[in-house]
Protein backbone atom coordinates (compact mmCIF):
# COMPACT_ATOMS: atom_id res chain seq x y z
CA UNK A 1 0.00 0.00 0.00
CA UNK A 2 2.68 2.25 0.68
CA UNK A 3 4.37 1.77 -2.38
CA UNK A 4 1.64 2.11 -4.23
CA UNK A 5 1.20 5.69 -2.70
CA UNK A 6 4.83 6.74 -3.39
CA UNK A 7 4.15 5.40 -7.22
CA UNK A 8 0.96 7.22 -7.59
CA UNK A 9 3.02 11.09 -5.40
CA UNK A 10 5.73 9.92 -7.92
CA UNK A 11 3.24 10.19 -11.09
CA UNK A 12 1.52 13.42 -9.64
CA UNK A 13 4.61 15.25 -9.09
CA UNK A 14 5.76 14.51 -12.59
CA UNK A 15 2.67 15.32 -14.15
CA UNK A 16 3.19 18.62 -12.58
CA UNK A 17 6.27 19.46 -13.21
CA UNK A 18 5.76 18.74 -16.70
CA UNK A 19 2.85 21.29 -16.19
CA UNK A 20 4.80 23.93 -15.46
CA UNK A 21 7.22 23.54 -17.91
CA UNK A 22 6.13 26.24 -21.36
CA UNK A 23 4.90 23.81 -24.22
CA UNK A 24 7.90 23.54 -27.35
CA UNK A 25 6.24 26.19 -29.24
CA UNK A 26 6.43 28.67 -26.15
CA UNK A 27 10.19 27.36 -25.46
CA UNK A 28 10.90 28.24 -28.81
CA UNK A 29 9.08 31.86 -29.31
CA UNK A 30 10.88 32.87 -25.53
CA UNK A 31 14.17 31.68 -26.74
CA UNK A 32 13.85 33.75 -30.16
CA UNK A 33 13.02 36.77 -27.88
CA UNK A 34 15.87 35.93 -25.93
CA UNK A 35 18.10 36.16 -29.07
CA UNK A 36 16.28 39.16 -30.46
CA UNK A 37 17.43 41.38 -27.23
CA UNK A 38 20.58 40.32 -27.58
CA UNK A 39 20.78 41.03 -31.21
CA UNK A 40 18.91 44.49 -31.18
CA UNK A 41 21.79 46.73 -30.85
CA UNK A 42 24.61 44.67 -32.91
CA UNK A 43 21.93 44.29 -35.86
CA UNK A 44 21.02 48.36 -35.75
CA UNK A 45 24.77 49.36 -35.97
CA UNK A 46 25.68 46.89 -38.37
CA UNK A 47 22.98 48.32 -40.59
CA UNK A 48 23.83 52.02 -40.18
CA UNK A 49 26.92 50.86 -40.32
CA UNK A 50 26.39 49.63 -43.74
CA UNK A 51 24.47 52.29 -45.07
CA UNK A 52 26.96 54.99 -43.87
CA UNK A 53 29.61 52.66 -46.15
CA UNK A 54 27.00 52.95 -48.80
CA UNK A 55 25.87 56.56 -49.13
CA UNK A 56 27.48 58.62 -46.53
CA UNK A 57 26.40 59.67 -43.73
CA UNK A 58 22.42 60.00 -43.22
CA UNK A 59 22.25 63.84 -43.68
CA UNK A 60 18.46 64.49 -44.72
CA UNK A 61 16.34 65.47 -41.68
CA UNK A 62 13.93 61.85 -42.64
CA UNK A 63 17.02 59.83 -43.06
CA UNK A 64 18.19 61.39 -39.42
CA UNK A 65 15.00 60.55 -38.20
CA UNK A 66 13.98 57.11 -39.85
CA UNK A 67 17.91 55.99 -37.62
CA UNK A 68 17.09 57.88 -34.58
CA UNK A 69 13.69 56.12 -34.74
CA UNK A 70 15.42 52.71 -35.42
CA UNK A 71 17.81 53.65 -32.41
CA UNK A 72 14.91 53.96 -30.14
CA UNK A 73 13.02 50.75 -31.25
CA UNK A 74 16.11 48.42 -31.11
CA UNK A 75 16.69 50.30 -27.15
CA UNK A 76 12.86 49.05 -26.54
CA UNK A 77 13.70 45.66 -27.68
CA UNK A 78 16.77 45.23 -25.95
CA UNK A 79 14.98 46.40 -22.89
CA UNK A 80 12.23 43.73 -23.18
CA UNK A 81 9.53 46.46 -24.38
CA UNK A 82 8.54 44.00 -27.49
CA UNK A 83 5.75 46.97 -28.40
CA UNK A 84 7.68 49.66 -27.21
CA UNK A 85 8.10 50.27 -31.36
CA UNK A 86 4.30 51.37 -31.58
CA UNK A 87 5.33 54.38 -29.26
CA UNK A 88 7.91 55.36 -31.10
CA UNK A 89 5.64 55.35 -33.93
CA UNK A 90 3.22 56.97 -32.15
CA UNK A 91 5.24 60.13 -30.76
CA UNK A 92 8.13 60.25 -33.70
CA UNK A 93 6.08 59.70 -36.86
CA UNK A 94 4.45 63.35 -36.39
CA UNK A 95 7.44 65.21 -35.60
CA UNK A 96 8.94 64.00 -38.19
CA UNK A 97 6.43 64.47 -40.89
CA UNK A 98 6.70 67.91 -39.25
CA UNK A 99 10.20 68.78 -39.85
CA UNK A 100 9.53 67.75 -43.22
CA UNK A 101 7.01 69.62 -44.20
CA UNK A 102 9.08 72.47 -42.74
CA UNK A 103 11.64 71.51 -45.01
CA UNK A 104 9.85 71.11 -48.34
CA UNK A 105 7.98 74.75 -47.29
CA UNK A 106 11.88 76.50 -46.24
CA UNK A 107 13.10 75.21 -49.88
CA UNK A 108 9.70 76.79 -51.24
CA UNK A 109 10.09 80.24 -49.11
CA UNK A 110 12.61 80.82 -51.71
CA UNK A 111 10.35 82.09 -54.13
CA UNK A 112 8.99 84.74 -52.42
CA UNK A 113 7.62 87.61 -54.10
CA UNK A 114 9.40 90.14 -51.22
CA UNK A 115 13.00 91.93 -51.96
CA UNK A 116 15.72 90.49 -50.34
CA UNK A 117 17.62 92.67 -47.07
CA UNK A 118 20.78 92.41 -47.06
CA UNK A 119 21.53 96.27 -45.83
CA UNK A 120 20.04 96.54 -42.64
CA UNK A 121 22.13 93.47 -41.59
CA UNK A 122 25.07 94.95 -43.06
CA UNK A 123 24.37 98.37 -41.39
CA UNK A 124 24.10 96.48 -37.74
CA UNK A 125 27.22 94.38 -38.21
CA UNK A 126 28.77 97.87 -39.25
CA UNK A 127 28.06 99.44 -36.22
CA UNK A 128 28.94 96.21 -33.67
CA UNK A 129 32.26 95.75 -35.40
CA UNK A 130 33.16 99.60 -34.99
CA UNK A 131 33.12 100.09 -38.67
CA UNK A 132 33.84 96.61 -39.70
CA UNK A 133 31.77 93.49 -40.23
CA UNK A 134 33.05 90.97 -37.79
CA UNK A 135 32.80 88.43 -40.54
CA UNK A 136 35.25 90.04 -42.48
CA UNK A 137 37.87 90.24 -39.33
CA UNK A 138 37.50 86.87 -38.47
CA UNK A 139 38.62 85.66 -41.14
CA UNK A 140 41.13 88.18 -41.63
CA UNK A 141 42.37 87.16 -38.41
CA UNK A 142 42.27 83.53 -38.19
CA UNK A 143 41.47 82.15 -41.69
CA UNK A 144 43.93 80.58 -44.20
CA UNK A 145 42.18 78.83 -47.14
CA UNK A 146 42.83 75.45 -48.24
CA UNK A 147 44.24 74.58 -45.42
CA UNK A 148 42.28 74.57 -41.65
CA UNK A 149 43.43 74.84 -38.95
CA UNK A 150 42.30 72.93 -35.39
CA UNK A 151 39.93 76.01 -34.49
CA UNK A 152 38.17 75.11 -37.58
CA UNK A 153 37.78 71.81 -37.58
CA UNK A 154 35.82 72.50 -34.04
CA UNK A 155 33.65 75.29 -35.53
CA UNK A 156 32.28 72.38 -38.04
CA UNK A 157 32.02 69.87 -35.23
CA UNK A 158 29.68 72.63 -33.39
CA UNK A 159 28.20 73.64 -36.94
CA UNK A 160 27.26 70.27 -37.97
CA UNK A 161 25.73 69.70 -34.24
CA UNK A 162 22.58 71.77 -35.07
CA UNK A 163 21.11 68.99 -37.50
CA UNK A 164 21.75 66.03 -34.24
CA UNK A 165 21.68 67.82 -31.04
CA UNK A 166 18.20 68.72 -30.27
CA UNK A 167 16.71 64.84 -32.01
CA UNK A 168 18.89 63.23 -29.53
CA UNK A 169 18.09 65.19 -26.24
CA UNK A 170 14.87 64.56 -27.68
CA UNK A 171 15.35 60.71 -27.64
CA UNK A 172 17.10 60.77 -24.37
CA UNK A 173 13.74 62.54 -22.80
CA UNK A 174 11.41 60.24 -24.58
CA UNK A 175 13.29 57.06 -23.24
CA UNK A 176 13.20 58.91 -19.71
CA UNK A 177 11.10 61.74 -19.28
CA UNK A 178 8.39 61.71 -21.20
CA UNK A 179 6.54 64.62 -20.06
CA UNK A 180 9.40 66.89 -20.82
CA UNK A 181 9.91 65.21 -24.39
CA UNK A 182 6.43 66.37 -25.65
CA UNK A 183 7.34 70.13 -24.08
CA UNK A 184 10.79 70.15 -25.85
CA UNK A 185 8.88 69.42 -28.84
CA UNK A 186 6.37 71.89 -29.14
CA UNK A 187 8.89 74.60 -28.21
CA UNK A 188 10.89 73.16 -31.02
CA UNK A 189 7.92 73.25 -33.46
CA UNK A 190 6.55 76.51 -32.40
CA UNK A 191 10.15 78.11 -32.92
CA UNK A 192 11.17 76.36 -35.94
CA UNK A 193 7.49 77.21 -37.29
CA UNK A 194 7.97 80.87 -36.10
CA UNK A 195 11.40 81.10 -38.12
CA UNK A 196 10.04 80.41 -41.15
CA UNK A 197 7.11 82.68 -41.51
CA UNK A 198 10.25 84.88 -40.92
CA UNK A 199 11.83 84.04 -44.05
CA UNK A 200 8.30 84.50 -45.87
CA UNK A 201 7.84 88.11 -44.47
CA UNK A 202 11.52 88.70 -44.74
CA UNK A 203 14.25 87.25 -46.82
CA UNK A 204 17.58 88.12 -45.91
CA UNK A 205 21.41 86.74 -47.62
CA UNK A 206 23.76 85.57 -45.07
CA UNK A 207 27.24 87.31 -45.12
CA UNK A 208 28.36 85.45 -47.63
CA UNK A 209 26.15 85.53 -50.19
CA UNK A 210 26.37 89.21 -49.42
CA UNK A 211 30.05 89.01 -50.52
CA UNK A 212 28.90 87.09 -53.66
CA UNK A 213 26.70 90.07 -54.62
CA UNK A 214 29.81 92.35 -53.89
CA UNK A 215 28.80 94.23 -50.62
CA UNK A 216 31.47 92.67 -48.74
CA UNK A 217 34.82 91.63 -49.37
CA UNK A 218 35.32 88.24 -50.51
CA UNK A 219 34.24 85.45 -48.30
CA UNK A 220 34.77 81.67 -47.19
CA UNK A 221 31.85 79.35 -45.51
CA UNK A 222 34.73 77.87 -43.51
CA UNK A 223 32.60 74.85 -42.47
CA UNK A 224 32.46 73.81 -46.46
CA UNK A 225 35.76 74.28 -46.93
CA UNK A 226 36.79 72.51 -43.86
CA UNK A 227 34.50 69.56 -45.05
CA UNK A 228 36.11 69.25 -48.79
CA UNK A 229 39.60 69.35 -47.39
CA UNK A 230 38.88 66.73 -45.07
CA UNK A 231 37.80 64.17 -47.86
CA UNK A 232 34.22 64.07 -46.92
CA UNK A 233 32.66 66.12 -49.56
CA UNK A 234 29.58 64.19 -48.92
CA UNK A 235 29.08 65.89 -45.43
CA UNK A 236 28.47 69.18 -47.46
CA UNK A 237 25.11 68.42 -48.35
CA UNK A 238 24.54 69.10 -44.79
CA UNK A 239 24.30 72.26 -45.78
CA UNK A 240 21.54 72.38 -46.72
CA UNK A 241 19.88 72.01 -43.47
CA UNK A 242 19.32 68.68 -43.59
CA UNK A 243 17.28 68.44 -46.47
CA UNK A 244 17.43 68.54 -50.43
CA UNK A 245 14.98 71.87 -49.91
CA UNK A 246 17.36 74.43 -49.97
CA UNK A 247 16.59 78.37 -48.75
CA UNK A 248 19.83 80.95 -49.42
CA UNK A 249 18.01 83.90 -48.20
CA UNK A 250 16.52 81.91 -45.00
CA UNK A 251 18.94 83.75 -42.53
CA UNK A 252 16.90 85.83 -40.29
CA UNK A 253 16.35 84.74 -37.68
CA UNK A 254 19.13 82.31 -37.65
CA UNK A 255 18.03 78.53 -36.26
CA UNK A 256 21.40 77.78 -35.57
CA UNK A 257 21.59 80.63 -32.99
CA UNK A 258 18.38 79.36 -32.00
CA UNK A 259 18.65 75.72 -31.27
CA UNK A 260 21.21 75.71 -28.71
CA UNK A 261 19.67 78.91 -26.90
CA UNK A 262 16.14 76.95 -26.39
CA UNK A 263 18.04 73.73 -24.64
CA UNK A 264 20.03 76.50 -22.63
CA UNK A 265 16.63 77.47 -21.59
CA UNK A 266 14.86 74.09 -21.60
CA UNK A 267 17.27 73.10 -19.40
CA UNK A 268 18.59 75.61 -17.06
CA UNK A 269 16.34 75.76 -14.26
CA UNK A 270 17.11 72.24 -12.84
CA UNK A 271 21.19 71.95 -14.37
CA UNK A 272 23.78 71.95 -11.59
CA UNK A 273 26.75 74.83 -12.54
CA UNK A 274 28.77 72.09 -14.18
CA UNK A 275 26.02 71.65 -16.65
CA UNK A 276 25.33 75.41 -17.03
CA UNK A 277 28.58 76.08 -18.06
CA UNK A 278 27.95 73.61 -20.83
CA UNK A 279 24.34 74.99 -21.46
CA UNK A 280 25.83 78.51 -21.83
CA UNK A 281 29.28 77.74 -24.00
CA UNK A 282 27.44 75.98 -26.66
CA UNK A 283 25.41 79.18 -27.94
CA UNK A 284 28.56 81.34 -27.56
CA UNK A 285 30.65 78.07 -29.63
CA UNK A 286 27.46 78.15 -31.97
CA UNK A 287 27.46 82.07 -32.42
CA UNK A 288 31.10 82.47 -33.01
CA UNK A 289 31.17 79.70 -35.91
CA UNK A 290 28.08 81.50 -37.46
CA UNK A 291 29.87 84.75 -37.92
CA UNK A 292 33.26 83.48 -38.40
CA UNK A 293 31.95 81.01 -41.05
CA UNK A 294 30.54 83.50 -43.08
CA UNK A 295 27.00 82.05 -42.21
CA UNK A 296 25.06 84.49 -40.50
CA UNK A 297 25.12 88.12 -39.30
CA UNK A 298 25.36 89.41 -35.80
CA UNK A 299 22.24 90.62 -35.83
CA UNK A 300 20.84 87.15 -37.20
CA UNK A 301 21.91 84.91 -34.12
CA UNK A 302 20.56 88.02 -31.60
CA UNK A 303 17.56 88.07 -33.32
CA UNK A 304 17.65 83.97 -33.26
CA UNK A 305 18.07 84.30 -29.46
CA UNK A 306 15.07 87.17 -29.05
CA UNK A 307 13.08 84.46 -30.78
CA UNK A 308 13.54 81.58 -28.58
CA UNK A 309 13.61 83.79 -25.71
CA UNK A 310 9.98 85.02 -26.39
CA UNK A 311 8.61 81.63 -27.61
CA UNK A 312 10.45 79.86 -24.74
CA UNK A 313 8.72 81.59 -22.20
CA UNK A 314 5.46 82.41 -23.66
CA UNK A 315 4.42 79.16 -24.51
CA UNK A 316 6.27 77.42 -21.34
CA UNK A 317 3.87 79.78 -19.31
CA UNK A 318 0.73 78.71 -21.25
CA UNK A 319 1.88 75.15 -20.66
CA UNK A 320 2.39 75.30 -16.97
CA UNK A 321 -1.12 77.08 -16.88
CA UNK A 322 -2.81 74.12 -19.05
CA UNK A 323 -1.03 71.56 -16.25
CA UNK A 324 -2.23 73.55 -13.31
CA UNK A 325 -5.79 73.82 -14.84
CA UNK A 326 -6.10 70.09 -15.71
CA UNK A 327 -4.19 69.62 -11.89
CA UNK A 328 -7.46 71.97 -10.59
CA UNK A 329 -9.95 70.19 -12.46
CA UNK A 330 -8.60 66.81 -11.17
CA UNK A 331 -8.70 67.62 -7.98
CA UNK A 332 -11.72 69.36 -7.87
CA UNK A 333 -13.41 66.41 -9.52
CA UNK A 334 -11.97 63.81 -6.86
CA UNK A 335 -14.79 64.66 -3.77
CA UNK A 336 -17.52 64.10 -5.91
CA UNK A 337 -16.47 61.03 -7.29
CA UNK A 338 -15.94 59.76 -3.70
CA UNK A 339 -19.61 61.33 -2.78
CA UNK A 340 -21.29 59.76 -5.73
CA UNK A 341 -19.58 56.31 -5.22
CA UNK A 342 -20.48 56.59 -1.03
CA UNK A 343 -24.53 57.82 -2.30
CA UNK A 344 -24.72 54.60 -4.81
CA UNK A 345 -23.17 52.25 -1.47
CA UNK A 346 -25.70 53.58 0.84
CA UNK A 347 -28.60 53.19 -1.90
CA UNK A 348 -27.78 49.77 -2.60
CA UNK A 349 -27.38 49.52 1.14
Amino acid sequence: MTSLLHTVRATADRSRSDSDRPPGRLASVLRVARYARWLAWPTYFLLLWHFTDEYGLPYANDLVFCWLMGALAAACVHSGSWFGWVKVLRDWVPVMAAVWAYSLLRGYGAHTPWKVHYAPQLAFDKMAGFGQVWTVRLQHWLYTPGHPHWYDYLCTVVYMSHFFAVFIVMAVLWKRRHDRFTRLVALYLALTFAAFATYLLYPADPPWLTAQNGHLPQLTRVVSDVLTNSGMPRAGSIFENGSRFDNDVAAMPSLHASYPMLLALFFWPKAGKKTRVLLALYPMAMAFTLVYGAEHFVIDIIMGWLYTAAIYFSLTRWLDRRAELRAERRLAGEPRGRLGALVGVARRG
